[in-house]
């Protein structure tokens, strides 16, 4: 019984910390660009749009569907590295191990 009461003791202390995390990643913001840096998206760390910047040598009317293209790549951009830095964040807290999607601790 002891084992399980610190494998729940655990958990329990992976929760917080996972917690603490989500938390941090909420408050920071992930820029992703596109069209070498013409475009520009910030997100936070829950994935809401939080400003964009164009150049301003993309305004050309005859140009809008590849500024909206670009404007689409950069949310791209901006989101895969959002991604990348919350895997590194679970991975420090889980010590690496691969839990499913979803699943919350404790058990």
């Amino acid at each position: 019984m002891k084992n399980l009461a610190g494998l729940m003791k655990q958990a329990t202390q992976m929760q917080a910390r996972m917690e603490e995390m989500q938390s941090a990643l909420e408050a920071m913001t992930i820029e992703g660009s596109a069209g070498a840096g013409m475009v520009a998206v910030t997100l936070s760390g829950k994935g809401d749009m939080r400003a964009i910047r164009i150049d301003p040598k993309l305004a050309d009317p005859a140009e809008m569907e590849m500024l909206q293209d670009l404007i689409v790549a950069a949310c791209a951009d901006a989101r895969a590295k959002l991604d990348v830095r919350a895997a590194d964040e679970m991975k420090k807290i889980t010590g690496g191990l691969n839990l499913p999607p979803g699943m919350k601790l404790p058990f």
